[in-house]
């Protein structure tokens, strides 16, 4: 009888990534515990310690575990912003017409978040979302407009009160910071047109009206949106040298 081949180094690696991960979800390591040493561990789960390294480094990738030299490995506090670090590092990857799959995806999250915030949020902080915009000026530079445009809608998604809602929208904002750049540098009248439209978010915000707070937000996203499958449709590329010059 032919013995049957060992399974992929891959197929290894991901098994003692579940055996890790089952010992979090179970409750026996907490965040900021200590994982045993290496070879107690590795006895323990029957691993051998090169897949239990293996595990152990893909696990700190996606920011689960934590190794500090001479101390240990630690499971990290596991906060939502943390463990959505290493989706954004893929996200950042992605260019052009993909970047339109992360903006219909903010066009279905973001308003939603919005829509929170403004019965979480009082007065005195819809005054200082009106300080913020006041604060751009009537004549900034794209790059200030791009910072001012990501902060605004910071702001407001942190103040919807969920942490996984804010982690995974905050996950996308590399490539559609690029989207955002590009729009202020190539599309005539952004500057008023993002003001405006942040104006009418904030004004809809102050309403506490749940519909008129989804559809100011929309609308906002649906404008770069739609600049964005037109940019493309007519030959652009997102952050490409020639575009630039």
């Amino acid at each position: 009888m032919t013995t049957p081949p060992p399974d992929p180094p891959a197929a290894v690696t991901d098994s003692a990534i579940g055996k890790i991960k089952a010992m979090i979800t179970s409750g026996e390591l907490a965040p900021g515990d200590r994982l045993p040493p290496e070879a107690v561990l590795a006895d323990r789960l029957g691993l051998s310690r090169s897949s239990l390294r293996e595990a152990v480094k893909g696990l700190s990738l996606m920011g689960v575990l934590a190794v500090r030299q001479g101390a240990g490995t630690y499971v990290t506090s596991l906060k939502p912003a943390l463990l959505m670090g290493a989706m954004e590092f893929v996200v950042d990857f992605h260019r052009d017409d993909t970047v339109l799959h992360f903006l219909e995806v903010r066009r279905i999250l973001e308003p939603a978040a919005t829509a929170l915030a403004a019965n979480r949020m009082d007065e005195a902080d819809f005054d200082e979302l009106e300080d913020h915009l006041a604060a751009l000026g009537t004549d900034p530079g794209v790059e200030e407009l791009v910072a001012s445009d990501l902060e605004f809608h910071r702001r407001i998604v942190q103040a919807s009160g969920n942490p996984v809602l804010a982690a995974l929208i905050d996950s996308f904002a590399g490539p559609l910071q690029r989207a955002r750049v590009w729009r202020g540098t190539f599309q005539e009248g952004a500057l008023d047109r993002t003001q405006r439209e942040h104006r009418a978010i904030l004004s809809a915000m102050r309403s506490r009206n749940h519909d008129i707070v989804i559809a100011a937000s929309t609308m906002h996203i649906c404008g770069v949106e739609q600049w964005l499958r037109q940019y493309i449709a007519d030959g652009g590329r997102i952050g490409t040298d020639a575009d630039a010059g």
